[in-house]
């Protein structure tokens, strides 16, 4: 096979799955622009690469509130019922259970009450604090599904700039309004550069 037949069946190789388009942005300016009309456009499965945090970028992507707080609600809320649980269990419940002369072994302070709400507040309140922790670093790196090793904008060579002095808008193939055309033509009029079609 010759040199320039070679590099015809190269070219004619499958690329892979159409995974994104992506497009360039040079200021945030100009991308927190663009991610307001791509919101108005009613797409749903893209997203505003960032060398930097941009104050205010969900809210001009029509991002909905996080559930996080409320994950780290709900495992504060475990925590708080499973310590109040756990002390009850240990100093009250437990040695009921036990022959009488291991019963012998709890401790009777000033006439105080085996079980009591306000001697074990410190316990109850590490296990709220443990498990709402717990929920917020679990539950932000489910949500924003890491650690992912890999993803197909990685491919672009343009894209590694994301961390450093460039902006970037890659709208999915996988969104119900993807139509290469019109993703192109919309991303063409926000001001977009270097549209590159992603692969994956």
């Amino acid at each position: 096979m010759s040199t320039a037949e070679h590099h015809a069946v190269a070219d004619q190789e499958p690329k892979g799955e159409l995974f994104a388009l992506l497009a360039e942005f040079e200021t945030v300016e100009q991308v927190t622009a663009a991610a307001r009309k791509v919101r108005d456009a009613g797409y749903k499965h893209w997203d505003v690469y960032s060398p930097f945090p941009i104050h205010g970028i969900d809210r001009d992507m029509g991002m909905p509130p996080t559930i996080l707080p409320w994950i780290v609600l709900c495992g504060g809320i475990t925590g708080l019922l499973g310590g109040l649980g756990l002390v009850w269990y240990s100093n009250a419940s437990f040695f009921e259970k036990l022959p009488a002369f291991i019963q012998g072994y709890q401790f009777l302070i000033s006439g105080k009450p085996i079980f009591s709400l306000p001697a074990n507040i410190p316990i109850m309140f590490e296990t709220t604090v443990l498990l709402s922790a717990f929920g917020a670093v679990f539950g932000m790196l489910g949500l924003n599904k890491l650690p992912m090793l890999y993803n197909p904008l990685f491919k672009s060579e343009r894209f590694l700039r994301a961390t450093d002095d460039r902006f970037f808008i890659a709208i999915e193939a996988t969104d119900p309004q993807f139509d290469r055309q019109r993703v192109q033509k919309l991303l063409t009029e926000i001001g977009g550069a270097h549209l590159e079609e992603i692969h994956d």
